[in-house]
């Protein structure tokens, strides 16, 4: 049995038991206690803090991330430190007022389908063992078979459908997840091991401005999520969702999403966009143009932005330039293996 020590978290000064195996943020997610976070594996610094008292093990901590002088003067990124005495620590901790916090729990599933839903993607249907609560546009950790570690993927299904949960799984090359497992082996029966709910980028109920989603590939599981969340609510909600891709076969849930805009026309528009082809039905060019093309101002506008970090970056530098300030910006990364042998990217001004 691993080692345990005990962690306090200022300003709040909450204590919490955390295993030596254990990595700093997931006992506090475990605990409820809400701390930046965004990659989860160490490339970000979205979680770095201060150790202010003991020792930790800085694991596998990029050093672009988390370079030597930071080390040595006490910081650490949470995604992947662990302790190695009793600890204290000083984190920016989450006190968002009228967001309900789900702590992070462990749950067995049971695959229920695995499909190809483009080039790319395949979606996998998960039943649980039991419900999960969660806000929408959380992602849950899926342990990989034999223990090779665990992989973050985004729930596409809205909260209101806790006992199934849908992910949008894209292809990475050579990745032990994707080539060597999810699109490889992984079956319709399969037993699956996976933790959440994760993340601070879910839909905000209180804000009720019109909402500007934007999405490049897989991120528009969160994007999907939150969608089907408001109008299954019947909030008056507007709404408009831009999803970009390469070319169509790389498009995925396209005649679903546009069912969704001839339903509910009053509240949602549908905007797919492809990048290298032309064909009817959809906006030429890259998603950041289309969406800049498609308004003088973004102002009075809430934005939620997921999808790989270039193109998060350049959606946020539009949004900006279109008279949408930061506090009203919600972006997601999508980080895959291949991020860890680079910089992180990290814009500090938006709200993850």
């Amino acid at each position: 049995m691993p080692k345990t020590h005990r962690v306090t978290v200022e300003p709040v000064g909450q204590e919490l038991e955390c295993r030596e195996d254990q990595t700093i943020l997931d006992a506090c997610l475990r605990a409820g206690i809400w701390l930046p976070h965004a990659c989860t594996h160490g490339t970000c610094g979205t979680c770095k803090a201060e150790v202010l008292e003991g020792e930790v093990d800085h694991g596998e901590a990029s050093a672009f991330a988390l370079m030597d002088f930071e080390r040595d003067e006490g910081r650490t990124l949470l995604c992947c430190a662990r302790p190695r005495s009793d600890v204290v620590i000083e984190g920016d901790v989450d006190l968002e007022p009228g967001v309900t916090t789900y702590p992070v729990q462990d749950f067995t599933g049971t695959v229920a389908a695995v499909e190809d839903c483009a080039l790319d993607t395949r979606r996998v249907l998960i039943d649980l063992d039991r419900p999960i609560a969660f806000n929408p546009g959380q992602y849950i950790s899926l342990r990989l078979p034999d223990g090779r570690g665990d992989r973050s993927y985004s729930m596409a299904n809205p909260p209101s459908r806790p006992d199934r949960i849908e992910l949008n799984i894209r292809r990475t090359p050579g990745g032990a997840a994707t080539d060597g497992w999810v699109f490889k082996t992984l079956r319709a029966g399969d037993q699956v091991a996976l933790s959440g709910p994760y993340g601070r980028f879910f839909w905000r109920p209180e804000r009720t401005e019109p909402a500007v989603l934007i999405a490049g590939g897989t991120g528009l599981a969160p994007l999907k999520s939150m969608i089907r969340h408001v109008l299954d609510s019947g909030a008056e909600r507007r709404m408009v969702l831009f999803h970009g891709g390469r070319t169509q076969a790389h498009m995925y849930d396209v005649e679903y999403l546009r069912a969704l805009e001839d339903e509910h026309a009053d509240r949602f528009r549908y905007v797919p966009c492809l990048s290298e082809e032309s064909a009817p039905g959809y906006r030429h060019g890259l998603v950041t143009d289309v969406m800049a093309a498609d308004t003088d101002t973004y102002r009075g506008h809430v934005a939620y932005v997921c999808g790989p970090p270039p193109m998060v970056e350049a959606a946020i530098k539009t949004l900006m330039s279109k008279r949408l300030f930061p506090r009203d910006i919600y972006r997601e990364d999508f980080y895959d293996t291949a991020d860890k042998a680079g910089r992180g990217v990290r814009s500090p001004l938006m709200r993850r």
